[in-house]
């Protein structure tokens, strides 16, 4: 009877051991120490048919020694660029954009460009806009803050009934690396919510509050599931501009380049005043407007 049951036990570690790897845990699979990018995370997700499943904690994106990160704080700034070309930043801010999943510009070899607007307040010109945009089916993602939602739901549920997406701006457009990780948190988690139960859709991507940024607040954004907008096109137009609705069209038309990422505010009436030439004109140019998608 003891030698049975010894001969049980060895084929059943025997066939445990034999077990292909196919029917591993693969959820709980360990982390490769190797650092991929998003689209190469993504075209994998789809190789194993798990793209809507993916853990993003356990993505190789995910951050686990956060507190490492350096905490230099960075401004947002583009050389101005004409000619249809596209302006540059420096290599220490590519490698973290392309590390915690941040984009400021799209395909430099089509011409597609993308439309985004921040809105921090109302100024009255903002349901125009909207209806320029759906009238030339123009895509475009609107950047809000807590302030904008609680005092403009009507217009933000106008946002998204009209095919707009709504991106996370924070709640108190604070510089980000001055905050710690439980304050970011708290700014986006909470617009969320507030974005949630107005529209019903859940944000995915993040702009810094004035383009400001660290090491450290790009890892606590992507860990949080987001990808961080800036921009590749922008000017001063949140005041009234000297040369009004003409000078926000020619700055346009002069710095447009292949994908780039337009920033406007819709607190500006001369952006409302010239939207529809600026999208005449863009159009006019070859180029076709496009979601943003990265």
């Amino acid at each position: 009877m003891k030698e049975i049951f010894v001969i049980l036990t060895l084929c059943a570690v025997l066939c445990s051991c034999g077990k292909s790897p196919n029917q591993s845990n693969v959820v709980n699979a360990p982390l490769s120490d190797k650092t991929t990018t998003y689209q190469e995370e993504e075209k994998e997700s789809k190789e194993i048919g798990q793209k809507e499943v993916i853990d993003d904690k356990k993505s190789p994106l995910f951050v686990e020694n956060i507190d490492s990160l350096k905490k230099d704080k960075f401004g947002w700034g583009l050389s101005v660029t004409t000619n249809e070309t596209s302006p540059g930043i420096p290599d220490s801010w590519k490698q973290m954009l392309e590390k915690y999943n941040g984009f400021f510009i799209g395909p430099s070899d089509k011409k597609i460009v993308y439309l985004t607007f921040d809105c921090g307040y109302e100024a009255g010109y903002t349901s125009k806009m909207i209806d320029i945009l759906k009238q030339n089916e123009v895509p475009a993602i609107f950047f809000i803050v807590g302030h904008y939602i609680n005092t403009k739901p009507d217009l933000v549920k106008k946002m998204v009934e009209n095919g707009f997406m709504i991106g996370n701006h924070s709640v108190n457009h604070p510089s980000f690396p001055t905050l710690t990780e439980s304050e970011m948190k708290k700014e986006i988690e909470e617009l969320d919510k507030r974005i949630i139960e107005i529209t019903g859709v859940k944000p995915k991507y993040f702009r810094p509050p004035s383009g400001e940024f660290s090491e450290f607040s790009l890892g606590v954004t992507s860990n949080l599931g987001y990808k961080t907008i800036f921009w590749s096109l922008a000017y001063r137009d949140w005041i009234p501009l000297p040369g009004g609705a003409e000078e926000s069209y020619q700055t346009i038309m002069e710095r447009i380049h292949p994908g780039a990422v337009i920033l406007m505010h819709a607190v500006s009436k001369d952006n409302q005043d010239a939207l529809q030439r600026i999208i005449d004109g863009i159009r006019a140019k070859g180029y076709e407007f496009a979601p943003i998608d990265f």
